[in-house]
Protein backbone atom coordinates (compact mmCIF):
# COMPACT_ATOMS: atom_id res chain seq x y z
CA UNK A 1 0.00 0.00 0.00
CA UNK A 2 1.38 3.36 -1.01
CA UNK A 3 -1.58 5.61 -0.25
CA UNK A 4 -3.47 6.31 2.93
CA UNK A 5 -7.23 6.13 3.21
CA UNK A 6 -7.15 9.93 3.18
CA UNK A 7 -5.55 9.81 -0.28
CA UNK A 8 -8.00 7.22 -1.54
CA UNK A 9 -10.90 9.43 -0.60
CA UNK A 10 -9.58 12.63 -2.17
CA UNK A 11 -11.94 12.58 -5.12
CA UNK A 12 -12.96 15.83 -6.74
CA UNK A 13 -16.42 17.35 -6.90
CA UNK A 14 -18.84 15.70 -9.30
CA UNK A 15 -21.24 18.53 -10.01
CA UNK A 16 -20.36 18.53 -13.72
CA UNK A 17 -20.70 14.79 -14.26
CA UNK A 18 -24.23 14.97 -15.64
CA UNK A 19 -23.06 17.37 -18.33
CA UNK A 20 -20.24 15.04 -19.36
CA UNK A 21 -22.14 11.74 -19.51
CA UNK A 22 -24.65 11.08 -22.28
CA UNK A 23 -28.28 11.00 -21.27
CA UNK A 24 -30.12 7.70 -21.45
CA UNK A 25 -31.16 7.06 -25.03
CA UNK A 26 -29.07 9.99 -26.34
CA UNK A 27 -26.13 8.55 -28.26
CA UNK A 28 -26.01 5.62 -25.87
CA UNK A 29 -23.31 3.05 -26.54
CA UNK A 30 -24.44 -0.48 -27.45
CA UNK A 31 -24.75 -3.00 -24.62
CA UNK A 32 -22.79 -6.25 -25.04
CA UNK A 33 -24.91 -9.39 -25.30
CA UNK A 34 -23.91 -11.10 -22.09
CA UNK A 35 -26.15 -14.06 -22.82
CA UNK A 36 -24.53 -14.88 -26.15
CA UNK A 37 -23.25 -18.43 -26.48
CA UNK A 38 -19.75 -18.79 -25.05
CA UNK A 39 -19.71 -15.34 -23.47
CA UNK A 40 -16.85 -15.24 -21.00
CA UNK A 41 -15.86 -18.79 -21.89
CA UNK A 42 -14.54 -18.63 -25.46
CA UNK A 43 -12.92 -15.19 -25.11
CA UNK A 44 -9.67 -14.30 -26.87
CA UNK A 45 -7.68 -11.17 -27.61
CA UNK A 46 -6.79 -8.13 -25.51
CA UNK A 47 -8.90 -6.62 -22.74
CA UNK A 48 -8.34 -2.97 -21.92
CA UNK A 49 -8.73 -2.40 -18.19
CA UNK A 50 -8.62 0.72 -16.03
CA UNK A 51 -7.93 0.50 -12.32
CA UNK A 52 -7.53 3.02 -9.54
CA UNK A 53 -3.92 4.01 -9.01
CA UNK A 54 -4.46 3.33 -5.31
CA UNK A 55 -5.15 -0.35 -5.96
CA UNK A 56 -2.87 -1.01 -8.95
CA UNK A 57 -0.41 -3.21 -7.03
CA UNK A 58 -3.18 -5.58 -5.98
CA UNK A 59 -4.78 -5.61 -9.42
CA UNK A 60 -1.45 -6.24 -11.17
CA UNK A 61 -0.90 -9.38 -9.10
CA UNK A 62 -4.20 -10.80 -10.31
CA UNK A 63 -3.46 -9.78 -13.91
CA UNK A 64 -0.13 -11.62 -13.73
CA UNK A 65 -1.80 -14.73 -12.33
CA UNK A 66 -4.47 -14.54 -15.05
CA UNK A 67 -1.80 -14.43 -17.74
CA UNK A 68 0.01 -17.37 -16.16
CA UNK A 69 -3.20 -19.42 -16.01
CA UNK A 70 -4.09 -19.11 -19.71
CA UNK A 71 -2.79 -17.66 -22.99
CA UNK A 72 -5.96 -16.72 -24.87
CA UNK A 73 -6.73 -13.35 -23.23
CA UNK A 74 -4.30 -10.59 -22.31
CA UNK A 75 -5.05 -7.66 -20.01
CA UNK A 76 -3.75 -4.20 -20.92
CA UNK A 77 -3.90 -2.49 -17.52
CA UNK A 78 -3.96 1.29 -17.13
CA UNK A 79 -3.87 2.83 -13.64
CA UNK A 80 -5.75 6.14 -13.33
CA UNK A 81 -5.14 8.60 -10.47
CA UNK A 82 -8.05 8.42 -8.04
CA UNK A 83 -8.76 12.12 -8.20
CA UNK A 84 -9.10 11.96 -12.00
CA UNK A 85 -10.89 8.64 -12.33
CA UNK A 86 -14.52 9.75 -12.48
CA UNK A 87 -13.93 12.59 -14.92
CA UNK A 88 -11.62 10.53 -17.14
CA UNK A 89 -14.10 7.66 -17.37
CA UNK A 90 -17.01 10.00 -18.04
CA UNK A 91 -15.00 11.68 -20.80
CA UNK A 92 -14.14 8.31 -22.36
CA UNK A 93 -17.80 7.33 -22.38
CA UNK A 94 -18.76 10.64 -23.95
CA UNK A 95 -16.05 10.15 -26.57
CA UNK A 96 -17.27 6.59 -27.24
CA UNK A 97 -13.79 5.14 -26.58
CA UNK A 98 -14.26 3.08 -23.44
CA UNK A 99 -12.13 0.47 -21.67
CA UNK A 100 -13.50 -3.08 -21.66
CA UNK A 101 -13.60 -3.29 -17.86
CA UNK A 102 -13.13 -0.83 -15.02
CA UNK A 103 -12.03 -1.37 -11.44
CA UNK A 104 -13.96 1.49 -9.82
CA UNK A 105 -14.35 2.74 -6.26
CA UNK A 106 -17.61 1.07 -5.26
CA UNK A 107 -19.01 4.29 -3.80
CA UNK A 108 -18.83 5.85 -7.30
CA UNK A 109 -20.51 2.96 -9.12
CA UNK A 110 -23.99 4.48 -8.94
CA UNK A 111 -22.84 7.71 -10.60
CA UNK A 112 -22.48 5.73 -13.82
CA UNK A 113 -25.22 3.17 -13.29
CA UNK A 114 -27.71 6.01 -12.85
CA UNK A 115 -26.72 7.34 -16.28
CA UNK A 116 -27.19 3.86 -17.79
CA UNK A 117 -23.66 3.54 -19.17
CA UNK A 118 -22.62 0.22 -17.59
CA UNK A 119 -23.59 -3.23 -18.87
CA UNK A 120 -26.37 -5.14 -17.11
CA UNK A 121 -24.63 -8.21 -15.69
CA UNK A 122 -27.62 -9.60 -13.81
CA UNK A 123 -27.88 -12.98 -15.58
CA UNK A 124 -24.13 -13.57 -15.25
CA UNK A 125 -24.02 -12.68 -11.56
CA UNK A 126 -27.07 -14.77 -10.73
CA UNK A 127 -25.43 -17.79 -12.35
CA UNK A 128 -22.30 -17.61 -10.20
CA UNK A 129 -22.28 -20.68 -7.92
CA UNK A 130 -21.01 -18.51 -5.04
CA UNK A 131 -23.53 -15.70 -5.63
CA UNK A 132 -24.82 -15.83 -2.04
CA UNK A 133 -21.28 -15.51 -0.67
CA UNK A 134 -20.67 -12.12 -2.32
CA UNK A 135 -20.63 -8.93 -0.25
CA UNK A 136 -24.18 -7.53 -0.24
CA UNK A 137 -22.90 -4.03 0.55
CA UNK A 138 -20.79 -3.92 -2.60
CA UNK A 139 -23.56 -5.46 -4.68
CA UNK A 140 -25.98 -2.87 -3.32
CA UNK A 141 -23.80 -0.13 -4.76
CA UNK A 142 -23.90 -1.85 -8.15
CA UNK A 143 -27.64 -2.52 -8.21
CA UNK A 144 -30.49 -0.37 -9.48
CA UNK A 145 -34.11 -1.42 -9.97
CA UNK A 146 -33.10 -5.00 -9.09
CA UNK A 147 -30.59 -5.14 -11.95
CA UNK A 148 -26.88 -5.69 -11.24
CA UNK A 149 -24.27 -3.65 -13.13
CA UNK A 150 -21.06 -4.79 -11.46
CA UNK A 151 -19.45 -7.36 -9.21
CA UNK A 152 -17.51 -6.80 -5.98
CA UNK A 153 -13.76 -7.15 -6.31
CA UNK A 154 -12.01 -6.08 -3.10
CA UNK A 155 -13.11 -4.69 0.26
CA UNK A 156 -11.72 -1.87 2.37
CA UNK A 157 -13.70 -2.01 5.61
CA UNK A 158 -13.82 0.23 8.66
CA UNK A 159 -13.71 -1.69 11.94
CA UNK A 160 -12.97 -1.00 15.60
CA UNK A 161 -9.45 -2.11 16.56
CA UNK A 162 -8.20 -2.32 20.12
CA UNK A 163 -4.99 -2.92 22.04
CA UNK A 164 -5.60 -6.06 24.09
CA UNK A 165 -2.61 -5.39 26.34
CA UNK A 166 -3.81 -1.90 27.32
CA UNK A 167 -7.36 -3.13 27.86
CA UNK A 168 -6.12 -5.94 30.09
CA UNK A 169 -4.07 -3.50 32.16
CA UNK A 170 -7.14 -1.28 32.49
CA UNK A 171 -9.36 -4.19 33.56
CA UNK A 172 -11.54 -3.98 30.44
CA UNK A 173 -13.25 -6.98 28.87
CA UNK A 174 -13.39 -6.05 25.15
CA UNK A 175 -16.20 -8.48 24.41
CA UNK A 176 -18.55 -6.51 26.60
CA UNK A 177 -17.12 -3.07 25.95
CA UNK A 178 -17.60 -2.95 22.17
CA UNK A 179 -21.36 -3.55 22.07
CA UNK A 180 -22.70 -0.10 23.03
CA UNK A 181 -21.67 3.50 23.61
CA UNK A 182 -22.03 3.05 27.38
CA UNK A 183 -19.67 0.09 27.26
CA UNK A 184 -17.17 1.97 25.13
CA UNK A 185 -17.27 5.05 27.36
CA UNK A 186 -16.71 2.97 30.47
CA UNK A 187 -13.78 1.21 28.81
CA UNK A 188 -12.37 4.49 27.51
CA UNK A 189 -12.37 6.05 30.97
CA UNK A 190 -10.54 3.06 32.40
CA UNK A 191 -7.90 3.13 29.68
CA UNK A 192 -7.32 6.87 30.07
CA UNK A 193 -6.96 6.33 33.82
CA UNK A 194 -3.73 4.48 33.06
CA UNK A 195 -2.36 8.00 32.75
CA UNK A 196 0.50 9.65 30.93
CA UNK A 197 0.44 9.59 27.13
CA UNK A 198 -2.00 6.67 27.02
CA UNK A 199 -5.32 7.69 25.51
CA UNK A 200 -8.49 5.73 24.99
CA UNK A 201 -9.31 6.74 21.43
CA UNK A 202 -7.69 8.02 18.26
CA UNK A 203 -9.43 9.59 15.29
CA UNK A 204 -8.26 11.69 12.33
CA UNK A 205 -10.91 14.34 12.93
CA UNK A 206 -9.63 16.78 10.32
CA UNK A 207 -9.98 14.31 7.44
CA UNK A 208 -13.45 14.38 5.87
CA UNK A 209 -12.97 11.04 4.12
CA UNK A 210 -11.81 9.23 7.23
CA UNK A 211 -14.63 10.69 9.33
CA UNK A 212 -17.18 9.44 6.83
CA UNK A 213 -15.50 6.06 6.71
CA UNK A 214 -15.26 5.35 10.44
CA UNK A 215 -18.07 7.30 12.13
CA UNK A 216 -21.07 6.61 9.90
CA UNK A 217 -21.23 2.89 10.76
CA UNK A 218 -22.37 3.82 14.30
CA UNK A 219 -25.50 5.23 12.64
CA UNK A 220 -25.93 2.34 10.24
CA UNK A 221 -25.78 -0.10 13.15
CA UNK A 222 -29.27 1.17 14.07
CA UNK A 223 -30.49 0.31 10.54
CA UNK A 224 -30.81 3.97 9.57
CA UNK A 225 -28.76 6.26 7.35
CA UNK A 226 -27.94 9.96 7.12
CA UNK A 227 -29.77 9.93 3.77
CA UNK A 228 -33.32 8.82 3.08
CA UNK A 229 -35.23 8.13 -0.13
CA UNK A 230 -34.44 6.54 -3.47
CA UNK A 231 -31.65 7.80 -5.71
CA UNK A 232 -33.03 10.75 -7.64
CA UNK A 233 -35.28 11.92 -4.81
CA UNK A 234 -33.09 11.73 -1.72
CA UNK A 235 -32.88 14.12 1.21
CA UNK A 236 -30.97 14.34 4.46
CA UNK A 237 -31.98 12.34 7.51
CA UNK A 238 -30.17 14.28 10.21
CA UNK A 239 -32.37 16.17 12.65
CA UNK A 240 -34.99 13.40 12.74
CA UNK A 241 -32.42 10.63 13.20
CA UNK A 242 -31.64 9.92 16.89
CA UNK A 243 -28.65 7.75 15.94
CA UNK A 244 -26.86 10.76 14.42
CA UNK A 245 -27.39 12.81 17.58
CA UNK A 246 -26.26 9.97 19.84
CA UNK A 247 -23.15 9.33 17.73
CA UNK A 248 -22.03 12.95 17.72
CA UNK A 249 -22.78 13.22 21.43
CA UNK A 250 -20.67 10.11 22.07
CA UNK A 251 -17.66 11.74 20.44
CA UNK A 252 -18.40 15.08 22.13
CA UNK A 253 -18.36 13.35 25.52
CA UNK A 254 -15.05 11.64 24.80
CA UNK A 255 -13.51 14.95 23.71
CA UNK A 256 -14.83 16.78 26.78
CA UNK A 257 -13.37 14.12 29.07
CA UNK A 258 -9.94 14.08 27.40
CA UNK A 259 -10.35 10.49 26.26
CA UNK A 260 -9.42 11.23 22.62
CA UNK A 261 -5.79 11.93 21.85
CA UNK A 262 -5.57 15.74 21.43
CA UNK A 263 -3.72 15.40 18.12
CA UNK A 264 -6.99 14.14 16.65
CA UNK A 265 -8.30 17.69 16.41
CA UNK A 266 -5.91 18.59 13.58
CA UNK A 267 -5.12 15.08 12.27
CA UNK A 268 -5.64 14.88 8.49
CA UNK A 269 -4.68 11.21 8.36
CA UNK A 270 -1.16 11.75 7.02
CA UNK A 271 0.18 8.98 9.24
CA UNK A 272 -3.10 7.37 10.13
CA UNK A 273 -2.89 4.81 12.93
CA UNK A 274 0.73 5.52 13.92
CA UNK A 275 -0.24 6.31 17.52
CA UNK A 276 -2.19 3.07 17.81
CA UNK A 277 0.63 1.04 16.25
CA UNK A 278 2.96 2.69 18.75
CA UNK A 279 0.97 1.19 21.64
CA UNK A 280 -0.40 4.46 23.06
CA UNK A 281 -4.07 4.06 22.12
CA UNK A 282 -6.77 1.75 23.44
CA UNK A 283 -9.23 1.96 20.51
CA UNK A 284 -9.10 3.20 16.93
CA UNK A 285 -11.80 2.99 14.26
CA UNK A 286 -9.79 2.34 11.10
CA UNK A 287 -9.07 -0.20 8.37
CA UNK A 288 -6.84 -3.24 7.96
CA UNK A 289 -4.27 -1.35 5.96
CA UNK A 290 -3.62 1.42 8.49
CA UNK A 291 -3.72 -0.79 11.58
CA UNK A 292 -2.24 -4.11 10.51
CA UNK A 293 -0.13 -3.64 7.38
CA UNK A 294 2.31 -1.16 8.92
CA UNK A 295 2.44 -2.76 12.37
CA UNK A 296 5.25 -4.96 13.63
CA UNK A 297 4.61 -8.55 14.70
CA UNK A 298 4.43 -7.67 18.38
CA UNK A 299 1.74 -5.08 17.81
CA UNK A 300 -0.24 -7.37 15.52
CA UNK A 301 -0.23 -10.02 18.23
CA UNK A 302 -1.93 -7.70 20.71
CA UNK A 303 -4.45 -6.19 18.29
CA UNK A 304 -8.09 -7.19 18.56
CA UNK A 305 -10.96 -6.25 16.28
CA UNK A 306 -14.73 -5.79 16.44
CA UNK A 307 -17.48 -4.28 14.33
CA UNK A 308 -18.56 -0.72 15.06
CA UNK A 309 -21.57 -0.64 17.38
CA UNK A 310 -24.63 1.57 17.52
CA UNK A 311 -25.59 3.61 20.60
CA UNK A 312 -27.46 0.72 22.22
CA UNK A 313 -26.28 -2.27 20.22
CA UNK A 314 -26.25 -3.47 16.69
CA UNK A 315 -23.13 -3.50 14.53
CA UNK A 316 -21.96 -2.29 11.13
CA UNK A 317 -18.92 -1.47 9.04
CA UNK A 318 -18.24 0.55 5.91
CA UNK A 319 -18.17 -1.56 2.76
CA UNK A 320 -15.53 0.40 0.90
CA UNK A 321 -13.38 -0.99 -1.87
CA UNK A 322 -13.82 -1.64 -5.57
CA UNK A 323 -16.35 -3.07 -8.00
CA UNK A 324 -15.65 -4.43 -11.48
CA UNK A 325 -17.97 -3.03 -14.17
CA UNK A 326 -18.11 -3.40 -17.95
CA UNK A 327 -19.00 -0.16 -19.78
CA UNK A 328 -21.47 -0.19 -22.64
CA UNK A 329 -19.51 -0.15 -25.87
CA UNK A 330 -16.79 -2.51 -24.56
CA UNK A 331 -15.05 -4.14 -27.53
CA UNK A 332 -14.01 -7.28 -25.66
CA UNK A 333 -16.69 -7.65 -23.00
CA UNK A 334 -16.40 -11.45 -23.15
CA UNK A 335 -12.73 -11.30 -22.22
CA UNK A 336 -13.53 -8.74 -19.54
CA UNK A 337 -16.00 -11.11 -17.91
CA UNK A 338 -13.49 -13.97 -18.12
CA UNK A 339 -11.05 -11.82 -16.13
CA UNK A 340 -13.73 -10.74 -13.62
CA UNK A 341 -14.60 -14.35 -12.87
CA UNK A 342 -10.92 -15.19 -12.40
CA UNK A 343 -10.46 -12.25 -10.02
CA UNK A 344 -13.38 -13.49 -7.92
CA UNK A 345 -12.02 -17.01 -7.51
CA UNK A 346 -11.01 -17.91 -3.96
CA UNK A 347 -7.21 -18.20 -4.60
CA UNK A 348 -7.09 -14.63 -5.93
CA UNK A 349 -9.38 -13.30 -3.21
CA UNK A 350 -7.18 -14.81 -0.52
CA UNK A 351 -4.24 -12.72 -1.73
CA UNK A 352 -5.98 -9.42 -0.91
CA UNK A 353 -4.81 -9.03 2.72
CA UNK A 354 -1.23 -8.85 1.46
CA UNK A 355 -2.19 -5.53 -0.12
CA UNK A 356 -4.22 -4.32 2.85
CA UNK A 357 -7.65 -5.36 1.60
CA UNK A 358 -10.26 -7.98 2.46
CA UNK A 359 -11.94 -10.58 0.23
CA UNK A 360 -15.53 -9.96 -0.84
CA UNK A 361 -16.48 -13.66 -0.68
CA UNK A 362 -17.47 -15.12 2.68
CA UNK A 363 -16.28 -18.54 1.59
CA UNK A 364 -12.74 -17.19 1.17
CA UNK A 365 -12.41 -17.46 4.95
CA UNK A 366 -11.14 -21.04 4.95
CA UNK A 367 -9.38 -22.51 7.98
CA UNK A 368 -6.04 -21.87 6.32
CA UNK A 369 -7.00 -18.25 5.67
CA UNK A 370 -8.14 -17.80 9.28
CA UNK A 371 -4.86 -19.14 10.56
CA UNK A 372 -2.85 -16.82 8.33
CA UNK A 373 -5.01 -13.68 8.86
CA UNK A 374 -6.72 -14.14 12.23
CA UNK A 375 -7.70 -10.48 12.58
CA UNK A 376 -8.75 -10.18 8.94
CA UNK A 377 -11.89 -12.31 9.03
CA UNK A 378 -14.31 -10.16 11.04
CA UNK A 379 -15.96 -8.65 7.93
CA UNK A 380 -16.15 -12.04 6.21
CA UNK A 381 -17.97 -13.51 9.20
CA UNK A 382 -20.43 -10.60 9.17
CA UNK A 383 -20.93 -9.66 5.51
CA UNK A 384 -24.56 -8.81 6.19
CA UNK A 385 -23.41 -5.98 8.50
CA UNK A 386 -21.46 -4.21 5.75
CA UNK A 387 -23.05 -1.16 4.16
CA UNK A 388 -22.36 1.94 2.10
CA UNK A 389 -24.93 4.56 1.08
CA UNK A 390 -26.22 4.43 -2.48
CA UNK A 391 -26.29 8.05 -3.61
CA UNK A 392 -25.10 10.38 -6.36
CA UNK A 393 -23.64 12.83 -3.86
CA UNK A 394 -21.36 10.81 -1.59
CA UNK A 395 -18.19 12.73 -2.38
CA UNK A 396 -19.87 16.09 -1.94
CA UNK A 397 -21.50 15.04 1.33
CA UNK A 398 -18.48 13.34 2.89
CA UNK A 399 -15.14 13.65 1.11
CA UNK A 400 -14.80 17.35 0.33
CA UNK A 401 -12.92 19.60 2.80
CA UNK A 402 -16.09 21.64 3.30
CA UNK A 403 -18.48 18.69 3.33
CA UNK A 404 -21.48 18.91 5.66
CA UNK A 405 -20.38 15.75 7.45
CA UNK A 406 -17.04 17.13 8.65
CA UNK A 407 -18.61 20.51 9.41
CA UNK A 408 -21.31 18.85 11.49
CA UNK A 409 -18.89 16.58 13.33
CA UNK A 410 -16.44 19.31 14.25
CA UNK A 411 -19.13 21.81 15.26
CA UNK A 412 -20.85 19.25 17.50
CA UNK A 413 -17.73 17.65 19.00
CA UNK A 414 -15.17 20.44 19.25
CA UNK A 415 -17.40 23.54 19.35
CA UNK A 416 -19.92 21.92 21.71
CA UNK A 417 -22.88 22.97 19.55
CA UNK A 418 -24.75 19.75 18.90
CA UNK A 419 -28.15 21.27 18.09
CA UNK A 420 -26.68 23.88 15.76
CA UNK A 421 -24.57 21.27 14.03
CA UNK A 422 -27.56 19.03 13.36
CA UNK A 423 -29.76 21.83 12.04
CA UNK A 424 -27.05 23.18 9.76
CA UNK A 425 -26.18 19.67 8.63
CA UNK A 426 -29.78 18.97 7.64
CA UNK A 427 -29.92 22.09 5.49
CA UNK A 428 -26.64 21.34 3.74
CA UNK A 429 -27.50 17.68 3.09
CA UNK A 430 -30.80 18.70 1.52
CA UNK A 431 -29.17 21.40 -0.58
CA UNK A 432 -26.40 19.15 -1.93
CA UNK A 433 -28.76 16.27 -2.65
CA UNK A 434 -31.15 18.55 -4.55
CA UNK A 435 -28.31 19.85 -6.71
CA UNK A 436 -26.83 16.41 -7.35
CA UNK A 437 -30.18 15.00 -8.47
CA UNK A 438 -31.10 17.73 -10.96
Amino acid sequence: MTLSRRDLLRIGGLAGLTAVLPACGSGQLPEPDVQAAGFGEDATGTVTMWCRAATVSGVQVVVDRFHAAQDRVRIALTPVPDGQYVTKLATAIRGREVPDIVDIDDINSMLFIYRDVFTDLTPLVEQLPYRKSLSPGHLGLATRAERIYGVPYLADNSLLWYNTELLQRAGVDPAGAVTSFDGLLDAARKVRALGGDTYAWSIAANSPGILGFVVQPHVWATRTDNITGEVGSQRGNITTNPAVRHTLDFYRTMWREDLIHPAGFADTGTDWGADFRGGQIGFIPSNYSAVVMSADEDMRAKTGVALLCGPDGGAAFFDGGDNLCIPRGAVNASGAWAFAKFALEVPQQQLLPEGGYTPIRADAATEEFRTKYPIGVAPLDNLDKGYAPVTLAYNLLYNQPDSPWIEMFRRAVFDDDLDGALEHGQRRYDEILRQAQL
